[in-house]
């Protein structure tokens, strides 16, 4: 494949993911980098390392503006307003901040109280992720959550008395023995608490997990292929419209963070096990990925980044499009040559291919599945390995 002129590539936009790797009890379910914590958790010298692993990725971010910053995990909402509000001093003292900076929170019902969200609110964090996952309490207790329906409820209600105007809502569907009529109960709850954004995705058993060891009964294909048939046509009906795969949103505000991840930009990935990706001035791709283990990733002798990858001409097109097609409208298809320096006319013949099979719509404007192409995203993808 030809390679564009460095000068054709464009710098993308820039964010950032703060990972916090503790949580108060690992879910069966997840194979995300967290960690059971014992007494206390090491706030301040966390924060500290967050700084200086911040610091030693500063030369990357070629004097970029930082339009959003989500902090992830694990479970963000155990550290301290005050912690998270010290590490966002830091960082504005260190990178430009845009001027309508989205600032997302990860939280979890019955891991905070209403005085301690309205200090993340004055701390600067403007948007709040809650992870509900459900509202039923035997489904609750099949994914080992540690709140009830009722803390779930009072959670929302927390969040808007301290003045958060934009809420995610995470839910699960295609739970252990889940029935239509309770995955749709769940989504009915979640639109009568009127959240900004919802995402909505089925439970998938993933290998170094609980659930991968010992698999739950879950429901049969027809049963799974009704609840996300009936739950996006109700959700479509509440006027949340749905732009990716499981993001759906009210009056246009979609997460700007997850977006800038599917539209191919760069984001900077401080914290244990955090990922990142950049797009260098000399035209290479990389991504990178931090030390894993919290003991590790704290100890001042052990580097932070536990390395690094760049891609070769031939893994662009998939890189790109494995975030790209997973949107509902695609993107513009200049963006290919701009944010990979590939030039697009390279994989012309596979993109037709895909438009013959009925996966992708004609791609000269835009690079946009078809509703068949979303549902077999997977066959679409393997087309440009």
């Amino acid at each position: 494949m030809s390679n564009i002129e460095t000068g054709d590539m464009a710098l993308p936009p820039l964010a950032a993911y703060v990972h916090i790797p503790w949580c108060v009890r690992k879910c069966p379910y997840c194979d995300f980098n967290s960690h059971t914590h014992q007494g206390g958790l090491p706030e301040d010298a966390y924060i500290d390392a967050l700084i200086a692993d911040l610091d030693a990725d500063l030369a990357h971010a070629h004097g970029r503006e930082l339009t959003s910053i989500f902090f992830g995990g694990g479970t963000p909402s155990l550290f301290s307003a005050a912690g998270l509000g010290r590490l966002l001093t830091a960082m504005q003292r260190r990178l430009r901040f845009a001027s309508n900076i989205e600032i997302t929170l990860e939280a979890n019902p019955g891991t905070f109280e209403q005085a301690k969200f309205k200090d993340y609110r004055a701390a600067g964090i403007n948007r709040l992720s809650i992870g509900i996952q459900s509202f039923n309490p035997d489904h609750l207790k099949a994914l080992g959550r540690i709140h009830d329906g009722r803390e779930a409820l009072a959670a929302v209600d927390m969040a808007r008395r301290a003045g958060f105007d934009n809420l995610n809502l995470d839910l699960m569907h295609g739970l252990p023995s889940q029935t239509l009529e309770q995955a749709l109960a769940d989504i009915e709850q979640a639109i009568a608490l009127g959240p900004e954004h919802l995402s909505w995705y089925q439970l998938t058993l993933e290998p170094n997990t609980v659930f991968y060891s010992r698999p739950p009964k879950l429901p049969e294909d027809e049963v799974l292929w009704d609840i996300q048939e009936a739950g996006q046509a109700r959700l479509a009906d509440a006027s949340y419209a749905q732009y990716e795969i499981s993001a759906y949103a009210r009056d246009d505000r979609r997460a700007r963070h997850n977006l800038n991840y599917w539209q191919y930009g760069d984001f900077l990935g401080i914290g244990a096990g955090a990922h990142g990706k950049l797009s260098h001035a000399d035209g290479r791709i990389e991504r990178y990925w931090k030390t894993r283990q919290p003991t590790d990733y704290l100890n001042p002798d052990k580097p932070f980044c536990a390395g690094r990858k760049s891609f070769s001409a031939s893994e662009l097109p998939f890189d790109f499009l494995m975030n790209a097609l997973r949107l509902v409208d695609g993107v513009p298809s200049a963006w290919y040559t701009e944010r990979t320096g590939q030039a697009i006319a390279d994989i012309a013949p596979v993109l037709d291919s895909a438009v013959e099979r009925g996966l992708l719509e004609p791609w000269q404007q835009q690079l946009r599945p078809t509703a068949q192409g979303r549902l077999f995203l997977n066959d679409l993808l393997e087309m440009f390995l």
